[in-house]
């Protein structure tokens, strides 16, 4: 999957997984729903209840920067199998353009977030260095390779 295909692909899912890195070296991982703009990728602390506005991923991310994102598609079919990963530097925001951007551009893509009560808190905003993707590809000599494919 080349690079332009990897990060259609991700910018197009609808949810993925954050990974960042806790101060005892441990991963952290935890469910996302983000927007793409580019190599950007947006994501935001919404009013949704919470135990606390200062996420953990939030005092990962400034202890430790680096965090990979993925999403992915699965089938029965597995010949539909395919997932992409965004490997990057990531960033708190709490205010200032480039966390209105984010609100902008995650209520464009979620038409919930129109509908919710309350203010965002800090938004991340992930420099994307390397786009990583695998989809399936029959091999030539593969008997359940139909042909054309």
């Amino acid at each position: 999957m080349d690079k332009a295909d990897a990060r259609r692909r991700f910018a197009d899912a609808r949810v993925g997984r954050m990974a960042t890195i806790r101060t005892d070296r441990t991963p952290d991982l935890v469910p996302v729903v983000f927007a793409v703009e580019g190599d950007l990728v947006y994501l935001a602390v919404d009013p949704k209840p919470k135990t606390a506005r200062e996420l953990v991923r939030l005092r990962n991310i400034r202890a430790e920067p680096r965090v990979q994102l993925l999403v992915d598609e699965y089938s029965e079919d597995w010949q539909r199998l395919w997932w992409v990963r965004a490997d990057g530097i990531a960033r708190v925001v709490g205010e200032g353009p480039e966390r209105e951007r984010a609100i902008e551009l995650l209520r464009a893509k979620y038409p919930q977030y129109a509908t919710l009560e309350g203010d965002f808190g800090a938004a991340i905003v992930v420099k994307v260095v390397r786009w990583t993707g695998w989809e399936f590809a029959p091999r030539v000599n593969d008997p359940g390779a139909s042909a054309g494919s």
